[in-house]
């Protein structure tokens, strides 16, 4: 086996994986370093701390660099292991002409095995989406609806004034037709306005609802990246990530909350150019949303394969 596995895989020495590793790590810190500077002073950030309490990766682990599936991480020298050694759904790949010191490799039956679930799913739901065309009139009020009726339901970022204050957002909640397709947004409506909602998306419906216009539905590709660690590439998660980053500094101009204090200018989606200016984002969200998710069917499509040939092996 050990013949066909270095013929079938990339070996990257240290020389070339040391660089890409600390690369990806700058570009990660980029994002990372001032929120961290924050919480260290005991603030919390009201638009940018969502990625990563949403999301369940921490900013540590986001900047551990994995190269992905077909490639192995060859130990610098007899002595020392490269940073994968001994990680979860790595294992080692024993020295040999082309790999004098070793290395570690992504172990693909055992990730494939234990994210079996998780895969299936995926692979349903990101080509469906991908396959519908974008609606682009939800003019984001998924947000708002989250907040109504907030005096008696108190709101989720309560250290954010409204911007409309209680009963204005009310009022745009009322005199909006809210039509979001996307169930985890869907699930923080406040009670009063789930009714008021023309879908009914749940869990189940996933698959048959998501569409490409969704901010949610794309900022959730870096999710489904962040699950496919170390089966994919850092390349691949960064870029997720960095849409979702960007996707949800637009999610919130566009909510009920005053953010100027934070920086943030409003897109007033209550008035016809505040529509027209959240339209051309979501347009552009969905367009990078779309190479990304093609992106990760393949990696999904190339895991299958790759499972298949180390079982044949």
């Amino acid at each position: 086996m050990l013949t066909t596995e270095l013929e079938t895989n990339v070996v990257l020495p240290a020389e070339q994986w040391s660089p890409l590793a600390q690369a990806h790590r700058q570009r990660i810190c980029a994002y990372t370093d001032p929120l961290i500077a924050l919480h260290k002073r005991g603030i919390q950030h009201p638009v940018y701390d969502f990625l990563f309490s949403y999301y369940y990766l921490s900013a540590g682990a986001l900047k551990r660099w994995h190269p992905g599936v077909g490639t192995i991480i060859a130990n610098p020298d007899e002595h020392t292991a490269a940073p994968q050694a001994g990680t979860k759904f790595y294992r080692q790949v024993p020295t040999s002409k082309g790999l004098p010191h070793g290395g570690w490799t992504v172990d693909v039956a055992d990730f494939v095995q234990q994210r079996s679930r998780l895969l299936d799913f995926a692979s349903r739901l990101l080509p469906a989406t991908e396959a519908r065309p974008a609606t682009l009139s939800c003019f984001g009020l998924h947000e708002w609806a989250m907040a109504y009726r907030s005096d008696t339901h108190g709101i989720r970022h309560a250290d954010v004034p409204l911007r409309l204050g209680a009963d204005g957002t009310d009022e745009v909640v009322e005199s909006h037709k809210i039509s979001c397709s996307h169930y985890d947004a869907f699930r923080f409506y406040a009670p009063e306005a789930r009714e008021k909602n023309q879908l009914q998306p749940t869990r189940d419906t996933m698959v048959e609802m998501e569409q490409p216009g969704c901010l949610h539905a794309n900022m959730d590709l870096y999710k489904w990246a962040t699950k496919l660690i170390p089966a994919i590439s850092s390349s691949l998660v960064a870029d997720c990530f960095e849409l979702a980053w960007d996707i949800r500094v637009v999610d919130m101009q566009a909510s009920p909350y005053d953010l100027a204090a934070w920086g943030f200018e409003p897109i007033c989606i209550e008035t016809a150019e505040g529509k027209a200016q959240y339209v051309q984002a979501q347009r552009a969200f969905s367009e990078r949303a779309q190479v990304l998710r093609r992106r990760l069917i393949d990696a999904i499509e190339q895991l299958s394969r790759s499972e298949l040939s180390y079982t044949a092996t």
